[in-house]
């Protein structure tokens, strides 16, 4: 929709991260089936400013790149895709699905697409970006991986799913299109019987007031109260009976390589807050550790 006549697309690595798609278990018919049509765009821009997209069905996000993320993405691929291999993909990490350049009038764009870590069905009543803090303690091993490569500003998102305000957000969505329908008479004074269409029910449903980057509800499976591994990826259910929450937990923003700015940044700050200060700028080892503990002591 509204595209210009003349545009070129370049896919990066098509079989490298055609395989990835494999191992992620995502269908590459359904794949150019979501992202062909019309996306969403995100109210809330990425940290670095990057225009998020969010694809029709709920599924993928689409986020541009700055020229520095796509150099630095095809310097990981290799050691992400032997990464992703290895641990038989159950990761934390982004999944990366694709990398694209639209060129339209000599303007480039380039966009990565990757698995939307919330579950397309379900609302996120509250978000969290977690970050690290300065600890001395081993890091786990996506941590490793990630300072290995020399990557660092990463963080944890949380995503918190109320099923028992989702259920009364519904009953309440239910019943005030039960009194529409029974306000709205056809044109022979015949009311409604009262039973809703599927697409009212989706209207209805789509209209539930969420956080921003959030998803509204999927229309394709209707969520029966057990977590679906094929839908719910990120998904994890809490053990407590009186309280139903699904958390959705996923690192992001992995892209950030410790290059000369960082370590500027690093020294400019050591100097004027000390050695011993909790400063956000420090080497991948340092951050890949105080960011487990943080981590660890943020969701006890």
């Amino acid at each position: 929709e509204n595209m210009p006549s003349h545009f070129k697309v370049k896919e990066y690595c098509p079989m490298v991260f055609r395989n990835l798609r494999e191992r992620f278990s995502v269908d590459d018919i359904d794949y150019m089936n979501s992202l062909t049509k019309q996306p969403v765009e995100m109210d809330s821009p990425g940290r670095s400013g990057a225009r998020m997209l969010l694809s029709q069905d709920k599924k993928y996000f689409i986020k541009t790149l700055v020229s520095e993320e796509v150099e630095q993405m095809h310097h990981i691929l290799k050691q992400y895709h032997s990464y992703i291999v290895e641990i038989h993909a159950q990761t934390l990490l982004p999944q990366y699905l694709g990398m694209y350049r639209i060129t339209v009038n000599d303007v480039e764009t380039y966009l990565v697409v990757l698995r939307n870590v919330f579950s397309p069905r379900l609302t996120i009543h509250k978000k969290y970006d977690l970050k690290g803090s300065t600890v001395d303690r081993q890091a786990s091993d996506k941590e490793k991986f990630l300072a290995s490569l020399h990557l660092m500003d990463y963080s944890l998102i949380v995503g918190i799913h109320d099923c028992e305000k989702a259920e009364q957000e519904a009953f309440e969505a239910q019943l005030e299109a039960e009194a529409e329908a029974e306000n709205g008479e056809n044109a022979d004074g015949e009311a409604d019987d009262g039973l809703l269409e599927e697409e009212e029910i989706n209207d209805v449903m789509g209209s539930v007031p969420t956080p921003p980057d959030s998803p509204q509800t999927f229309v394709g499976q209707p969520f029966t109260g057990e977590v679906d591994p094929k839908i719910e990826i990120f998904g994890i259910k809490s053990e407590k009976e009186d309280k139903q929450i699904i958390y959705f937990l996923a690192m992001i923003d992995i892209l950030t390589k410790y290059g000369m700015k960082k370590r500027t940044a690093q020294a400019a700050k050591t100097v004027k807050h000390g050695s011993g200060a909790e400063i956000s700028t420090v080497r991948p080892d340092q951050y890949a550790k105080r960011f487990l503990e943080f981590i660890e002591r943020s969701i006890e």
